[in-house]
């Protein structure tokens, strides 16, 4: 008997939370989330006595909740966050799972890995220095993976006597800068992470703000999923032969399989249909976005590993000059002429650096033109050719399909990730002002 995915995959989406943590050195991040654990009572008991032991050894009065994220040697010895630390815990009403990333400039490369699969981040800002350019540098990070909901927590307030003015302040020129980056949805909350003000439990030290803590913004974050609306899209992992038949393994990234579907095979442009479809082991007449299962079709066309099964009118744009946007993640710089592999979805392809248009610069969103190289932690404008033809959506429709990775083919290193589509802030360029986002 055939069954359907779509009840499971609607009732995950609705809750579970994907989020990360941003902000500068010291601006209290690892305590933010330590402190989400502690009081929502996350955390289990040994973990509580470990973190209790590490802080007296430290000379700590009380525990450093910081710890319960910092778990590499190198971060508990200087202080600081270095790894993303992913953490999973649950409330009665929403399920999480949280990226907590380094704050120092030379990790920035790690924000991008944190912020590439959230719904939300939480950006931090000390109350007593304000934005700052790694502050900036989050946002735009933010922004260009377009994370559709962003949260000012205004940490700290305990140090300047809790002042609604100070708050005001940050939150204001926090605005004005993410809105012209093109931040759609920004909410800000005053907190202290030391002592919990704003956290978990409303502050008595705030009676000015009436606004919700974090975990109740959270909790109650509406998330607007809109994958299994969009054309489909199926990138083939694995081809399995069972029976004399084969079955084109992998996930489906947006929109539905059904059977009886006529689809098109990317990038030969053969066409077919759809004779059964197969999730755990079980058949399904229909298959969601985010679900894992299998395919067979009703012809038997050369199909393999890297290459997409799509349906709809709207057709990925098949290409062999990628424009995109990159944020540069290696020590080792990108250089115009350097030859490196794609990798899109599950296709990887060799490709050449044709291009470096521009690099941006945060303080004031101009385009430095022809850098000649981006280095790490730099964001810019490439343009790539690659030896193969991509189906590659447009970013702006698709974070899935439209997003790819450019690797150092000697040591499989990752060199960039790219958003694809119009040059970055372009728009900001051409107007002077955003309204509803940037194109990539």
């Amino acid at each position: 008997m055939s069954t359907s995915t779509e009840q499971f995959a609607d009732v995950s989406a609705t809750t579970l939370l994907r989020f990360a943590t941003a902000g500068s050195v010291d601006d209290g991040k690892s305590t933010l989330v330590g402190r989400l654990l502690h009081d929502s009572k996350s955390v289990l008991t040994d973990q509580m006595e470990a973190v209790e032991q590490a802080s007296r050894a430290r000379g700590a009065e009380g525990p450093d909740l910081a710890l319960l994220t910092d778990g590499l040697r190198a971060e508990r010895e200087q202080g600081i966050t270095i790894d993303v630390a992913y953490r999973y815990f649950a409330t009665p009403r929403r399920r999480f799972i949280l990226a907590d990333t380094p704050g120092h400039v030379q990790y920035t490369r790690n924000m991008v890995t944190g912020a590439s699969t959230a719904e939300l981040t939480v950006i931090l800002v000390d109350a007593r220095k304000g934005i700052v350019e790694q502050t900036r540098r989050h946002a735009a990070i933010a922004a260009l993976l377009r994370v559709p909901h962003v949260v000012l927590a205004v940490n700290k307030m305990d140090l300047v006597d809790y002042q609604e003015s100070v708050f005001a302040a940050v939150t204001e020129e926090f605005t004005t800068f993410a809105t012209e980056l093109g931040v759609a949805e920004i909410t800000a909350i005053p907190i202290s992470a030391l002592v919990g003000d704003n956290v978990v439990a409303a502050s008595a030290q705030m009676d000015w703000y009436g606004g919700p803590t974090i975990l109740e913004h959270l909790e109650a974050v509406q998330l607007a999923d809109d994958s299994k609306s969009r054309p489909s899209r199926f990138p083939v992992q694995m081809v399995i032969r069972h029976d004399g038949e084969r079955h084109y393994a992998g996930q489906l990234l947006t929109g539905r399989l059904r059977v009886g579907d006529t689809v098109t095979v990317q990038p030969s442009g053969r066409v077919t249909t759809i004779t059964a479809l197969d999730v755990l082991g079980q058949p399904a007449d229909v298959v969601s976005a985010g679900s894992s299962l299998s395919v067979r079709l009703a012809d038997e066309i050369d199909v393999g590993r890297g290459d997409m099964i799509t349906t709809g009118a709207q057709s990925p744009r098949l290409t062999k000059v990628v424009e995109a946007t990159a944020c540069h993640v290696a020590d080792t710089p990108l250089t115009v002429g350097q030859r490196l592999l794609l990798k899109h979805t599950t296709r990887t392809v060799r490709a050449i650096v044709e291009e470096i248009p521009s690099r941006l610069t945060l303080d004031d969103l101009s385009q430095h033109p022809d850098p000649g190289q981006l280095v790490a932690n730099d964001i810019g404008h490439v343009k790539v050719r690659t030896a193969e033809p991509l189906a590659l959506d447009s970013y702006a429709d698709s974070r899935h399909t439209g997003s790819f990775l450019l690797i150092d083919p000697v040591d499989g290193t990752t060199l960039a990730a790219c958003m694809a589509g119009e040059p970055f802030a372009a728009r900001i360029a051409k107007s002077g002002a955003a309204d509803d986002g940037w194109d990539f």
